[in-house]
């Protein structure tokens, strides 16, 4: 996890809003900075790519003011703030215009926006382009030219320039009302100057001069069909994020056959999944059998069987079968809503070479302005032409493209997160498409990363112990065990039955634990009972070792078990049966082995498999012993085996790998990985996990599958180099064609062509971050 940048906002901190008009990077802004300077605004970012507007407050204005203020900056800069119909819902009118938008609102409002816009941008395009083309014959074909052609070429033209392209005129005057510029103040520009120059040169000018009509109708048709195809690609790349929540149903039928609006579902209420219905909430199955498709939320194809005590996800689909399901969690707490918000985070967050782009743009429109300026002035020095002159000008203000530097960023991280959800890798901020970028070191945790997380005993021995006198040592380990929750412990636990009261537990983390346990001594005393690893213990016989070596070896963790007489007498509720304890406070020395076995995952080796392929060499980190660790490094290809460290020391060892300007991941599950996630360049979090593991990593994979950390990383690598290769283009675009275009050399009507197709480059680079699959 990256150290050189701020903690993230929690959510909850930040006032969010949808704003609806933005057409480009500048009114992004444009926005911004207006919100940057109200009162109570500790920082505030406009996001093109999702069209929101998020400001962190500062604590010195009430957040409801704060809100009413953001709200009356941003529609007096021309602009809508998206808010939900009156009455939906709540039935209530009054405060609609103040009501927040719900995730499933602000998607129907965004989408029903960009469905007028298209339409708009559509039916301007076709007027547009019906008119221009016969003034762009009429102006570049001789022989098409009668007396007075000029003047058909103007009444083509005008309602080209004048209703076409009113959008763009009415977006330049409102920005600068409020002293801004975007893209649409070129546009607005170059081809009012065209038809303005045109329209004095045919009434007042020069007969038989040149005139310009069908630059400004050309441009005009070209922009407008560049933005019908931006605007519709751009809608498709919210489409992953959209999905998530497009399976959950309207209303819920409870168990009783009562049917509710889902919004009124509650925790503990019992609901019915029907076959092909989507399971409404996140809960546990109470009743019933289904194959269930979870691969919305996983990514994984294969349904997998739910049946009564198995936990759900809301907006999975019981494929076949029925189910009785308790809900557990609901609203904004379920994971499909939690998966959205860490998208939305993700999508709001600006990586580096992000801020260099609002840098650029921040100045890009006013400085082209002035090369425009600069452009027409030398000209006019230099050849004395006028219309050379304003082409030459006219040309470098079409020509320029600040929307390819604005959508460069945000789009490929809109796309590439979203994409990244489907296949259920959760990125919680742009800075870790950029951390994943030059990894050199992938540590993986051992149990619940490569292997499944749940032990079996598979053997025990107690040589010099009879059997019932093993049996009822085994006994009095598993009720120690049962106290704790670590994977050994629950296995042991799990292998026998009935529990002996103890007192005094206690634990020693990554080594044992101890308790005193009634009559669990040879002689019917009670005894301090210890169960964990060989360094607890200070004797362990040689039949004990060797049996422990052999287990070992075949790659299954070795626990010891031995007894003490108690401390101060150890009393459980009164005095020890018989006259004393034989046992005495000296060396505790083993009396039982207990070897247990953590099943490897089926998807373990090609995973290590498809980390190797990333260039990347693979550590396995472990508390286990050295021999089964190593036994599991080997069967699975891994570079390096690290065991036998505790849990406090996870990080140190993360630390350690990162001397020498080493990057290095840590793939973990565990609440003893978090300190470890935490200091990585990149956490990585198997969802399956303690929820402070995913709190602290920087990617999430919500199912178990370790295939998916070499996929995270590999959509990591691909959106980042995707947002270098759009701003390259970007940058060089403009670098290479402005000065181009002011030495006279690009055409007006080819410098607009290729400003659309900057855009659409752009748009069309970043979509193909939706057809990553899988390595």
């Amino acid at each position: 996890m990256s150290t050189d940048t701020a903690p993230e906002t929690p959510a909850e901190a930040t006032i969010d809003l949808a704003v609806g008009g933005m057409t480009c990077a500048g009114c992004a802004s444009g926005i911004q900075r207006g919100l940057a300077v109200l009162p109570g605004v500790g920082d505030a970012a406009v996001n093109i790519a999702t069209r929101r507007a998020t400001v962190r407050p500062d604590g010195t204005l009430d957040r409801d003011e704060l809100e009413d203020a953001m709200r009356a900056a941003i529609t007096g800069l021309g602009y809508q703030v998206l808010t939900r119909p009156a009455g939906a819902a709540t039935g209530e009118a009054d405060d609609a215009a103040h009501r927040p938008l719900s995730r499933e609102d602000e998607a129907a409002a965004q989408a029903a926006n960009d469905a007028r816009r298209i339409a708009d941008y559509r039916r301007r395009f076709l007027v547009a382009a019906a008119l221009a083309i016969p003034v762009m014959l009429l102006s570049m074909v001789p022989a098409l030219q009668f007396p007075g052609w000029e003047w058909w070429a103007a009444a083509l033209a005008t309602p080209v320039v004048w209703w076409s392209g009113w959008p763009f005129h009415v977006s330049a005057w409102k920005g600068a009302r409020h002293r801004t510029t975007t893209m649409d103040t070129l546009v607005s520009l170059g081809t009012s100057v065209a038809w303005l120059w045109s329209m004095w040169t045919l009434v007042a000018g020069p007969a038989h001069a040149h005139v310009y009509f069908e630059t400004g109708a050309v441009i005009v048709a070209l922009i407008l069909l560049g933005k019908w195809l931006e605007v519709r690609s751009t809608a498709r790349a919210g489409d992953a994020i959209r999905a998530l929540g497009a399976r959950q149903s309207a209303t819920v039928t409870l168990e009783d056959g009562t049917e509710i609006p889902r919004e009124d579902l509650g925790v503990g209420m019992r609901f019915l999944v029907r076959p092909g219905e989507a399971i409404a909430t996140d809960g546990i199955v109470v009743a019933g059998e289904a194959a269930v498709d979870a691969s919305l939320v996983t990514g994984e194809p294969v349904p997998v069987a739910a049946r009564e005590g198995t936990e759900v996800v809301g907006g999975t689909l019981a494929a076949d079968g029925s189910l009785t399901v308790e809900a557990t969690r609901v609203g904004e707490e379920t994971m499909l809503a939690q998966i959205s918000r860490m998208v939305d985070e993700a999508q709001a967050g600006k990586a580096r070479l992000q801020r260099l782009a609002d840098r650029v743009s921040a100045v890009f429109v006013p400085a082209v302005i002035g090369i425009a300026a600069v452009t027409l002035l030398a000209w006019l020095a230099v050849t004395g032409d006028v219309a050379a002159a304003i082409t030459a000008a006219v040309a470098v203000l079409i020509i320029s493209c600040p929307c390819a530097m604005g959508l460069a960023t945000p789009l490929a991280i809109m796309v590439g997160t979203g994409r990244g959800a489907q296949l259920g890798i959760l990125v919680r901020g742009a800075q870790a498409l950029e951390d994943a970028r030059s990894l050199q070191t992938v540590v993986l945790d051992k149990t619940g990363t490569v292997t499944e997380g749940r032990m079996e005993l598979v053997a025990s021995t107690a040589p010099g112990l009879g059997d019932d006198a093993a049996a009822a040592l085994l006994d009095a380990v598993a009720s120690v065990e049962a106290r704790s929750e670590h994977p050994v412990a629950v296995a042991i636990a799990a292998s026998r039955e009935g529990r002996i009261p103890l007192k005094g537990f206690r634990s020693t983390p990554g080594q044992g634990v101890t308790a005193t346990v009634q009559r669990a001594g040879a002689d019917g005393a009670h005894a301090d009972v210890t169960v964990g690893s060989r360094r607890l213990f200070d004797e362990l016989s040689p039949a004990l070792a060797a049996w422990a070596v052999e287990r070992e070896e075949r790659g299954e963790t070795v626990v010891f078990a031995g007894r003490q007489a108690p401390l101060g007498g150890g009393l459980l509720g009164g005095s020890t049966p018989g006259a004393s304890s034989t046992l005495t406070r000296t060396a505790l020395a083993a009396e039982v082995a207990i070897a247990v076995r953590d099943r490897i995952k089926d998807t373990a080796p090609e995973a290590v498999e498809a980390l190797h392929a990333l260039d990347v060499d693979v550590v396995l980190l472990t508390g286990d012993n050295r021999r089964a660790a190593e036994a599991v490094g080997a069967s699975l290809g891994i570079d390096r085996v690290i065991a036998e460290v505790l849990p406090a020391d996870k990080e140190d060892v993360i630390r350690s790998l990162q001397d020498g300007d080493r990057r290095v991941a840590m793939v973990g599950d565990g609440v003893n990985d978090a300190p470890a996630l935490a200091a990585a360049d990149l956490g990585i979090a198997i969802g399956t996990g303690a929820d402070v593991a995913r709190e602290a990593s920087d990617l999430t994979i919500v199912g178990g599958d370790p295939r998916a950390a070499a996929d995270a990383i590999a959509l990591s690598r691909r959106t980042y180099a995707t947002i270098r290769g759009n701003l390259f283009w970007a940058f060089a675009y403009n670098v290479c064609m402005i000065p181009l275009a002011a030495v006279g050399v690009l055409d007006p009507m080819f410098a607009a062509a290729a400003m659309g197709a900057s855009s659409l480059f752009v748009v069309g680079n970043s979509l193909r971050l939706r057809g990553f699959q899988r390595r």
